[in-house]
């Protein structure tokens, strides 16, 4: 339908109309009342087109009224050519758009400068957002309240949109909604822009191959890490940490402020992680590097812990999966080795009845004594599905290997913790047990649900 002038809004052109005579709208407003009518055009092309028809129209009807609308409100320059061809003097001003007050003309200024800020910045994909007036959003509401408008798009979507598209072509890099490596903020009210920088998430497996070590960095509890007699002045409690082997190669080849190690369960400190090793994801803060070789990286590593800490396996991740394998991890099945010693001399017959026994056995487990002071108190159930005596060293020491649930406390397995764990070896056997060593030999979850991620 072609507008004739008409007071009716039950026409599309007719609202635009209306909308153009009672403020003044740039293109990309305008057309953005009507985003969803024709594909492949932008809202300012869109704006441009309906204006253009308007314009044709106004002529062929000599509507002068409706070319001094364009004129003005529409701020139409082949209006006001239009009105100088019939022979009509018009005083243009420069009007704000009512609905962005110009920031949508302004945005390649905007990109522009966002360019700038991404050029010292390592990173493969973004995420723009944007912040808007509240009084802005306030007029659109009521201007498509008051001329029945369902088909418009909002501001803040066309903002993100355009910059974004103006990013990927100018920068060659790929908008990603759901793990950006850079978010791109842009607040359209103080007029600056932000960038955060995401954080570099790498998986893998790491074996520990000596004891001593614990999983993260230990601050010490008496300076808080700020060094005092009890701690050596290092302020920590021990000197290194897995956490702190696998992340300070990382740190130098990526140039990052600072990382943290998640890992799919934990070791004691007096234990070894043999086997294939335990999964874990190192998130490097702020990297100023991101496309690092993962080879490169690994062999780094594997030199600075000098045969204390391996790593295998790197590929890069999603923050998602460290929710996954510490989720999972809580219920993965390991199998451990443990070198013990009982008080009394073991019939061998009794150790055949201590391997009936665990066979396939829930456990009753109170949070042992030992770490009740940094966890929750509380009694557990989790399975034990074998254990078995693999070598007897002599009357008193055997070396025992367990099959069990993730998060049993298998020290305390062996040893009762005075009936804090039942049934247990101590109580089975009616002797103390003291463990002297303890080894992680395989953590069975296979994680293969991480290779794609």
């Amino acid at each position: 339908m072609i507008y004739t002038g008409e007071k009716s809004i039950d026409n599309w052109l007719n609202k635009a109309v209306e909308q153009l005579k009672s403020h003044c709208l740039c293109d990309s407003c305008l057309g953005r009342q009507f985003a969803n009518y024709g594909r492949g055009l932008t809202n300012k092309e869109r704006g441009f087109a309906i204006k253009t028809f308007l314009t044709m129209n106004a002529h062929h009807l000599k509507d002068v009224e409706l070319l001094k609308i364009l004129a003005t409100h529409g701020t139409f320059k082949p209006a006001v050519k239009t009105l100088e061809k019939l022979g009509i003097k018009i005083q243009t001003t420069d009007l704000e758009c009512f609905l962005c007050e110009d920031i949508l003309d302004d945005l390649p200024k905007y990109a522009d400068e966002i360019l700038q800020k991404l050029s010292t910045i390592d990173f493969s994909t973004f995420l723009v957002g944007s912040k808007i007036s509240p009084l802005l959003l306030e007029r659109e509401d009521e201007l498509r309240a008051r001329y029945h408008i369902d088909s418009g798009e909002a501001c803040k979507s066309e903002i993100n949109r355009e910059l974004g598209k103006y990013i990927e072509k100018h920068a060659g890099k790929n908008s990603d909604f759901q793990n950006p490596d850079v978010v791109i903020f842009f607040d359209a009210v103080e007029k600056n822009i932000s960038l955060k920088v995401n954080p570099l998430f790498i998986y893998g497996r790491y074996r520990k191959l000596v004891r001593g070590i614990p999983q993260s960095t230990w601050i010490c509890s008496s300076c808080q890490g700020e060094g005092c007699d009890e701690c050596n002045g290092i302020g920590k409690r021990y000197p290194e940490s897995i956490e702190e082997l696998i992340a300070h190669p990382a740190l130098e080849l990526t140039g990052g402020k600072d990382a943290k190690i998640h890992a799919a369960g934990r070791e004691d400190i007096d234990a070894r992680m043999l086997g294939n090793g335990r999964p874990f994801v190192l998130e490097i803060k702020d990297p100023k590097k991101r496309n690092v070789s993962l080879e490169l990286l690994e062999g780094a590593i594997n030199q600075h812990a000098n045969e204390k800490v391996e790593v295998s396996d790197l590929r890069k991740t999603t923050r998602e999966v460290i929710r996954q394998i510490k989720a999972r991890s809580k219920f993965s099945e390991k199998t451990y080795r443990l070198l013990v010693k009982i008080a009394r001399k073991i019939p061998k017959t009794e150790l055949h009845k201590i391997e009936q026994t665990f066979q396939s056995i829930t456990i009753n487990q109170r949070t042992p004594q030992r770490v009740v002071h940094r966890r929750v108190d509380k009694t557990r159930q989790k399975r034990v599905f074998s254990l078995k005596v693999q070598q007897i060293i002599d009357d008193h020491t055997m070396e025992v290997i367990v099959y069990c649930e993730g998060g049993l406390y298998v020290k305390e397995l062996l040893t009762g913790d005075e009936g804090f764990t039942t049934p247990s070896v101590s109580e089975l056997l009616d002797s103390t047990i003291e463990v002297l060593e303890i080894d992680v030999l395989k953590v069975h979850q296979t994680y293969d649900y991480l290779k794609n991620s």
